[in-house]
């Protein structure tokens, strides 16, 4: 909490709210990834925090905002072209889309 009320400024967000977002989208946004389950909405959902990461800094090393411009070009490569053929989207998708009236007897 400390963080994000002393050093790191959030636009548009109180403090309390953006550490919790913050922290929720960093901690449940990797495992769905690494998962594949809804690997898109996790991408672009880190793609925001990775975004907000970098607004929010006043100073960011070179160094730094080169790596989230790297991390940002991987997040949007998975967002366009999703989590693979080993993901768990590649199996549940098919259920979850088939209709009920399709259904053969």
């Amino acid at each position: 909490m400390a963080l994000f009320t002393d050093e790191y400024h959030v636009p548009l967000l109180p403090p309390a709210l953006a550490a919790a977002l913050g922290t929720t989208g960093e901690l449940a946004l990797p495992v769905l990834l690494l998962l594949g389950l809804g690997g898109r909405f996790a991408a672009l959902g880190l793609s925001v925090v990775n975004v907000v990461a970098v607004i929010s800094l006043s100073e960011i090393a070179p160094a730094a905002l080169q790596q989230h411009v790297f991390w940002g070009s991987l997040l949007a490569g998975l967002a366009i072209y999703g989590s693979g053929s080993w993901s768990l989207d590649r199996f549940t998708a098919p259920r979850l889309l088939k209709h009920p009236s399709s259904t053969k007897l």
